[in-house]
């Protein structure tokens, strides 16, 4: 245990009666140090390994030590604190900071009447006022803008607190250059909208700045000093400010725009710097809650951080605060739990995502103030032991400065859950742990967090539940059941699903656990328990395949020896006897490899935990309803998907706004044709890049027609991933292992990538080298190869990207190279898949040039090698694209690149339009006639 003192220089007034805090500098020191008294300024604390210690500064002081009362020995246990923090508040400031500069700055680029009226009306009303009037407010604001910061920075330096200022000094340094970058932007390059929203006449002749070199920054470092937390500087700040702006808008030197950038611009690089950086440490150390539990009337001896006296799941995890167990001079130990804002704003952003996606009733506030959060806790403390569950008992609270909040229990010595070994898990813990639950139900009180770190069992084997802070009284019948949900999932991961069944209909009736099953959903669950089930899925899969390549080596081999035991054969005609005997052999143990296969996949194959404990609660109640209920407000890839669609169509009908009709009228039709059997026969080429990979037997036209179902596919989902969809549920149904199938498509799609790369290098270099009479490569080509070299160096050179590739690659490669090793015992096979991918990519550039040359007559010089580039580069866009079939991404990314090798935008635009008509929208319907067929036949 480490004995000492915590030492913080002041960041702002200490109040009567609360600690002062500010950024601290907490060491560790081997020996004990007495505490001094209020009049005596104490000598520095030794050091440990970390730095040097400093005493408590004087403000601490007068809490720490209670006046008329002997100082005593008191130590704590507190492991270093970083100075610097980087706080999610910060960064959610900084991106509110952009949106809002985006949206004013789209204001001023789209309501142009809006803001010239705008303009027209306040140089009408500032036409009235006096002239000396403006003059004097100028000539005052203008100084005290000034004078203002300064004296608050001499303030803090007197107060020792020289890191804030140092922040601020960035931040307007960093403003100062933001606002120059953006005057030369609006000046030079800005659309004349934008100009004249943020920019007027000047009197002198010329235009007014667009964004004021000097407010910007004077802004960036009152929000990066902290300024906002003082209300007496804050006010006189903003006043001045206020005035300054005023007098500037009357007199003519800026725009409303103008002033409204500038505040947000100051304000987004403040909080941009003070992420970036990271903002001093105020959280309260274990000197601050000694002296706090003083002031509730505590004599605390002692403060040993919760993990440091073996429980490991009461560390500072998240939101739920720091713990501590406090040893008094007279009394048992208490266990305090610490909260500040730092910890309370920790996973605001996957809480907001939460909130986003889930419907209403199943979610809780993303944030709520600290009054709240020990309001919130404190009444479920005292609810949930009036409903007569075991809950940690709450002997006082108080706050501890302005920032964090300290709630005292009484002290409970036991074990989590999680702790415990299986073999201490009985059927009494595990029926004990619903009766608690039932007493929080009968009240309408939901826990809502009954993990096993929330589950505690004392000495006596006593079950109480702690962590109550996230729970809700009058809570829902849907939020009642989830916790049901949630601690049948919990006990399932510890003692099966048979045994937490068991046990909750024992106290829980078999109706109530039945009506739990429509939310027995992952997305129902908490964060870790999600976690904990995916971890087991991959497991699970692993012990698969592992058995699908035992089993398939264990018939190989067996293969292998019989083949060595056959004697040789002697005359012809034995030969030809043996070869056909072969031939009949090899396909018998093929079949009987397969069943070995299907065999161990099927004794490896394992329920996972949901369906375990759904088909428990089914044996006991066969009708109950097991239909999940729709918790998801919009689905993540939905969201997505609309964003990117909306996207997309913008920029696709702002290209088809800007072709004319003339130019679609004018078509040749010829071409038109010529693009139409292109796009036709590209479905019997994805045919055979797909059978290529596949040894099975196939039916090579029903192939056809399930790659033209595709068209339908990709419509309604990702390109890169309807497709894939599809031909893996297409080789299934006919009759391909669902292992191999898999394989099949992934081998196809690897070879795919490589032969995309491959083509896209060679073209690339041949369109540098088309026009040059030596054969060198362009510098695009050289620096993509580069810029590809440096991304792989970096890949391999950090350890977590480094394993996250190689983890993927070993999972990819696991099924997909023994594929390969079969394909290639088949050559006509190999050959035929190369020949589909290299013809595929060979058709879908001669639909573009036809499509371009039905515009262009003579395709504009365009060799096929600068089309085969675009398409490439486009084709890959479209792949990695969110939205259906790549819509938008694919346009934009043809267009572009048709521009960029030199074709007018009068002809890309409708050549691209046209073959993503041919290739995409016009095969939608017979794709969907294809999938329905096939769906009816069962081929899908």
């Amino acid at each position: 245990m480490v004995m000492g003192h915590d030492a913080q220089p002041p960041e702002e007034e200490a109040r009567p009666g609360t600690p002062a805090h500010g950024t601290p500098a907490p060491q560790s020191a081997p020996e004990s140090v007495p505490e001094s008294p209020p009049e005596s300024t104490p000598e520095p604390v030794p050091g440990g390994r970390h730095g040097h210690g400093h005493g408590p500064s004087p403000e601490l002081l007068p809490d720490t030590v209670p006046e008329g009362e002997p100082s005593e020995r008191v130590s704590q246990d507190e492991p270093l604190l970083a100075a610097r923090v980087h706080r999610p508040s910060d960064l959610m400031r900084l991106l509110i900071g952009v949106v809002a500069i985006a949206l004013v700055i789209a204001i001023a680029a789209f309501a142009h009447g809006t803001t010239s009226g705008l303009e027209e009306d306040i140089n009408k009303g500032a036409g009235g006022a006096p002239d000396v009037f403006v003059k004097i407010a100028g000539l005052v604001s203008s100084i005290a803008v000034l004078l203002v910061p300064v004296a608050f920075a001499i303030e803090r330096l007197i107060k020792r607190d020289g890191l804030r200022i140092a922040d601020g000094v960035l931040a307007a340094v960093l403003a100062h250059g933001v606002t120059l970058a953006t005057d030369l932007w609006v000046a030079q390059a800005a659309p004349g909208t934008i100009q004249d929203a943020l920019t007027q006449a000047a009197t002198g002749g010329g235009l007014t700045d667009p964004v004021h070199n000097y407010l910007a920054p004077v802004i960036a470092y009152m929000t990066a000093v902290g300024m906002a937390r003082r209300p007496r500087w804050r006010v006189s700040l903003w006043a001045v400010l206020l005035l300054d702006a005023f007098t500037m808008l009357v007199a003519g030197y800026t725009t409303a725009f103008s002033i409204i950038l500038t505040v947000l611009i100051g304000w987004t690089v403040a909080y941009g710097t003070l992420y970036a950086v990271g903002s001093p440490n105020v959280r309260p150390t274990g000197q601050t809650l000694l002296a706090g539990l003083r002031r509730v009337g505590f004599r605390p001896v002692t403060a040993l951080r919760a993990e440091g006296a073996g429980v490991p799941d009461a560390a500072d995890s998240g939101d739920r605060g720091r713990r501590y167990i406090v040893t008094l001079e007279e009394g048992p130990p208490l266990d305090v739990t610490v909260v500040d804002r730092e910890q309370q704003a920790h996973g605001f952003f996957y809480r907001a995502w939460r909130r986003l996606t889930l419907r209403a009733i199943t979610t809780r506030r993303s944030i709520v103030s600290l009054r709240q959060a020990l309001e919130q806790e404190a009444l479920l403390a005292y609810a949930a032991i009036a409903a007569g569950a075991n809950a940690p008992k709450l002997i006082a609270t108080s706050e501890l400065g302005p920032d964090a909040v300290m709630l005292v229990y009484e002290h409970l010595g036991g074990r989590t859950l999680d702790s415990l070994d299986d073999d201490d898990i009985t059927d009494e813990l595990v029926r004990s742990a619903w009766r608690q639950v039932r007493a929080l139900q009968s009240r309408r009180i939901a826990h809502r967090r009954l993990t096993g770190d929330a589950i505690l069992v004392d000495r006596s084997g006593k079950v109480i539940l702690t962590d109550l802070r996230g729970g809700e009284i009058a809570a829902g019948d849907l939020v009642l059941r989830m916790d049901i949900a949630q601690l049948l999932t919990t006990l399932g991961l510890r003692v099966g699903a048979e045994r937490a069944v068991a046990g909750a209909v024992d106290v829980l009736g078999p109706d109530a656990i039945a009506d739990c099953l429509p939310l027995l959903q992952p997305i129902a669950l908490s964060r870790s328990t999600r976690a904990t089930l995916r971890r087991l899925a991959r497991e699970r899969s692993k012990r698969e395949r592992e058995a699908v390549l035992e089993a398939s080596e264990a018939a190989k081999r067996a293969r292998v020896e019989a083949a060595a035991a056959e004697p040789p054969a002697a005359t012809t005609a034995e030969v030809k006897a043996e070869r056909r005997s072969d031939r009949k052999l090899e396909k018998a143990e093929k079949q009987a490899e397969k069943r070995a296969i299907d065999e161990a996949l099927d004794d490896a194959r394992e329920e996972d935990l949901l369906a375990q404990i759904r088909r428990q609660v089914l044996l006991i109640r066969p009708q109950a309803p097991v239909e999940p209920v729709r918790l998801e407000r919009i689905k993540p890839r939905t969201l997505i998907s609309l964003i990117a669609g909306a996207v997309a169509a913008y920029f696709l009908l702002s290209q088809i706004a800007r072709t004319p009709l003339s130019t679609i009228s004018s078509a040749d039709w010829r071409w038109v044709a010529a693009a139409v059997l292109f796009s036709a026969l590209s479905y019997i080429a994805a045919a055979m890049s797909l059978l290529g990979f596949v040894p099975e037997r196939v039916g090579f036209w029903r192939t056809v027609v399930a790659q033209v179902a595709g068209s339908f596919v990709k419509i309604v989902a990702p390109a890169a991933v309807g497709g894939v969809a599809l031909n893996t549920r297409f080789l299934q149904r006919s009759g391909v292992r669902p292992g191999l199938a898999v394989a099949s498509v992934g081998a196809s799609q690897l070879f795919g990538l490589g032969a995309h790369i491959l083509l896209l290098l060679s073209f690339g270099y041949l369109t540098g080298t088309e026009k040059s009479q030596s054969f060198t490569p362009s510098r695009t080509v050289i620096a993509g190869l580069l810029t590809v070299a440096v991304l792989v160096l970096v890949v391999t050179a950090i350890p977590f990207m480094r394993k996250f590739v190689s983890t993927r690659l070993r999972s990819l490669f696991a099924g997909v190279v023994p594929r390969m090793l079969d394909v290639l015992q088949r050559p006509l096979k190999l050959l035929t898949g190369i020949g589909g991918m290299l013809l595929l990519t060979g058709l879908f550039v001669l639909c573009l040039d036809a499509s371009i040359r039905a515009f262009g007559h003579d395709s504009q010089g365009l060799s096929y090698a600068s089309v085969a580039v675009v398409f490439l580069a486009g084709n890959a866009l479209g792949s990695a694209a969110p939205t259906p079939g790549g819509v938008g991404a694919v346009e934009t990314a043809l267009t572009l690149g048709l521009v960029a090798v030199g074709l007018p935008i009068e002809v890309a635009t409708p050549a691209v339009l046209l073959y993503r008509l041919l290739t995409l929208w016009l095969p939608v319907l017979p794709g969907w006639l294809c999938f329905n067929w096939l769906t009816k036949r069962g081929a899908l």
